[in-house]
């Protein structure tokens, strides 16, 4: 692995140069979190969805992260509950991104660019995001461990011409991920890595109700290793910065993944 893979992967598990502000998306009529960078005009600006029975304060400091490299980042803090509606989840996130570019956000020092946009979730959040993207033009969308959804966010995803990157962990063959599925379906170009050792609940921060029982624990390794390749391939497809270019090219070996054929089985994952 050339060593520049290694030292930009190191270097975006960290936090960026920016301070991070945050808001309440509520404000602007959508229940939710905003994260920005302290100031900057026409920055690019990710909408994020949380999984299954949890809420965007299990995520906040992937979302800092996001911002701290100069991205905003809008969490809708809806479907929490145990029957959540992923197509509501949906219409949400296309809510939170319209608060980015249509209000002035911040102390008055911060707006976000309407061609610089993308959509990304965790778990259900990740269909949920697969769903959304249909509706609307955005330039990236990322499906972290995505989960099944109804309606089956795979029937969509041919629909989708953004660039994708899906993550996926060593569950990747069961029944819990649809992230095969979701790249062999996607119609413009995707990656399909899956982050070595992962499950599909380590992205999610701090204790949960299960996490006692030795279920759905958080995954430091899993976090960071994630927030390397969203923010690389965010930092890429929004802003068009070259030097992160690898994160989006779909031969590119970087540290702790797997590049993941989707038409082939995946017993390796974690080796």
């Amino acid at each position: 692995m050339a060593p520049k893979s290694k030292t930009l992967a190191r270097e975006l598990s960290k936090r960026g140069p920016h301070r991070v502000l945050r808001g309440d998306l509520a404000l602007a009529g959508q229940p939710g979190v905003v994260y920005t960078p302290e100031s900057g005009f026409d920055l690019p600006a990710v909408a994020f969805a949380h999984g299954w029975m949890t809420g965007a304060d299990h995520y906040r400091k992937t979302l800092e992260h996001l911002a701290s490299w100069g991205i905003v980042v809008a969490a809708p803090n809806s479907e929490r509950g145990l029957l959540p509606s992923h197509l509501g989840l949906a219409t949400d996130l296309s809510a939170a991104l319209d608060i980015c570019v249509g209000v002035r956000l911040g102390p008055g020092q911060i707006s976000v660019h309407p061609g610089r946009l993308a959509l990304a979730g965790h778990g259900m959040g990740a269909g949920a995001a697969v769903l959304a993207a249909t509706r609307r033009n955005v330039s990236a969308v990322a499906a972290l461990f995505p989960a099944p959804t109804a309606p089956e966010a795979e029937n969509y995803a041919s629909e989708i011409t953004a660039p994708g990157l899906i993550v996926a962990g060593t569950d990747i063959d069961t029944m819990n991920s649809n992230a095969k599925s979701l790249a062999a379906a996607w119609g413009g170009e995707r990656i399909l890595r899956s982050v070595d050792n992962a499950s599909d609940s380590g992205l999610i921060e701090g204790r949960r109700l299960l996490s006692a029982l030795g279920v759905g624990r958080s995954e430091r390794w899993t976090q960071h290793t994630t927030r390397a390749l969203l923010t690389g391939f965010l930092l890429y497809h929004l802003l068009g910065d070259k030097k992160y270019e690898m994160f989006a090219e779909q031969d590119a070996e970087l540290p702790h993944t797997t590049l993941v054929d989707p038409h082939e089985d995946h017993a390796d994952a974690g080796r």
